[in-house]
């Protein structure tokens, strides 16, 4: 926290020289009224004892109608959380306020009872406000799997909630109080932008870590692909997360850079999609070439963990008519894609072989031509064997 400059300081500890004044002048005026209106004062003490007996009562009462051992991922451990933390302080200070007016108490004197209330309120308010804000955090630890990642959040944001919840509580008593706290806001509000431009990239990394955490994009253990690199996640800190590539490498990535770029979370895959691309000679009669679409479905009908998709003729290549064939594997593993991807391929080469179809191989033919442009058969150009040759 930064340090408030000495003119806020010296304007805070002058107004808090002036207290004890103030407060003999209340003490010695209470006394008097109440030695003058004894029965008024004695009426309303009474009165405020019994709201305060009421409000104890009620407090009681709905804590046992909640539970008290009801978890906080359930709305009754939720709001029986907030009134476990209703401060016997502040229901004292409301009894009073209630019942102070009825027994026409000097002005000063009911203005005091509205300070107390005003300063109960305030430290109540900021309780309510960071209980409410850390039980959403602890119902979200609560369910989470990755709880040590997440535990490890909630303790940053139980420290940032405490100092941002009492600053604002102290500031608003002291404004109660009379305090001029004008430049003691000031001063905090210069100094906070100070640090927050000097730590920018640290609490850029920290708020991009909560969104991993409370966001899920990905988890402890997934499989993740980012730009180029591929591998399992094994951590998620407060500013990088690391990632364990497939060639084994351990990389370690920023939070914010990593949320700043797409990433592809591979452990939610239900199916892998394989695409083959199998291309068959010029040759092939077109009987056969119909009965290719039906016989790569029965080849990946039998082999585990495949569907097949699709098979289609799709273009007339250079050396080969191609036919793209899709099926998918089951499961995320991309050793399970691979091994089907294998079955299938030497399926297909099995059973080609017994229809007899023939895979294509890039090739060029050479033809000569005469002079007038006309092509020379190859065969027909050679000249003959001499007469009685051999072999």
């Amino acid at each position: 926290m930064s340090i408030p400059p000495q003119s806020a300081i010296n304007t805070v500890t002058g107004d808090l020289l002036h207290a004890p004044a103030k407060l003999r002048h209340l003490t010695i005026g209470t006394v008097d009224w109440v030695m003058t209106d004894s029965t008024a004062a004695l009426v309303a003490a009474g009165t405020a004892a019994a709201l305060y007996l009421v409000f104890i009562g009620l407090r009681f009462g709905l804590l046992r109608l909640l539970g008290r051992d009801r978890d906080v991922t359930t709305w009754q451990g939720f709001v029986g959380r907030m009134i476990r933390r209703t401060n016997g302080i502040f229901l004292a200070a409301a009894a009073v306020i209630i019942a102070a007016p009825a027994a026409d108490p000097p002005a000063y004197l009911l203005g005091f009872v509205k300070l107390i209330f005003t300063v109960a309120a305030a430290i109540q308010g900021a309780i309510w406000i960071r209980e409410f804000i850390l039980a959403l955090v602890d119902r979200r630890a609560a369910i989470a799997e990755d709880k040590a990642a997440l535990v490890s959040a909630a303790n940053i944001i139980r420290v940032l909630v405490n100092v941002v919840v009492w600053s604002l509580a102290f500031i608003l008593v002291l404004d109660n109080l009379g305090v001029n706290v004008t430049a003691l806001v000031a001063g905090l509000g210069v100094g906070g932008i100070a640090i927050g431009l000097a730590a920018q990239g640290i609490f850029a990394d920290l708020f991009a870590a909560l969104a991993i955490l409370f966001d899920r994009p990905f988890r402890v253990g997934d499989t993740i692909r980012w730009g180029s690199v591929t591998g399992r996640v094994e951590a998620i800190g407060l500013k990088t997360v690391r990632i364990r590539s497939q060639s084994g490498e351990e990389v370690i990535v920023g939070n914010t850079k990593l949320l700043g770029d797409q990433i592809a979370n591979l452990a939610h895959i239900d199916e892998r999609q394989v695409v083959m691309v199998v291309g068959v000679t010029y040759q092939t009669k077109a009987d056969l070439l119909d009965r290719i679409p039906a016989e790569i479905a029965a080849i990946v009908a039998g082999v585990p963990n495949a569907r097949f998709d699709r098979a289609h003729f799709v273009r007339f290549a250079d050396s080969s008519l191609d036919f793209e064939i899709v099926f998918f594997s089951a499961g995320q593993a991309f050793k399970t894609m691979m091994d089907v991807r294998h079955a299938v391929g030497l399926a297909i080469l099995r059973r080609f072989d017994e229809l007899g179809i023939d895979f294509a191989c890039p090739t060029q033919v050479a033809l000569t031509a005469r002079a007038d442009g006309r092509v020379i058969d190859p065969p027909m150009a050679a000249p003959a064997p001499p007469q009685g040759a051999t072999g």
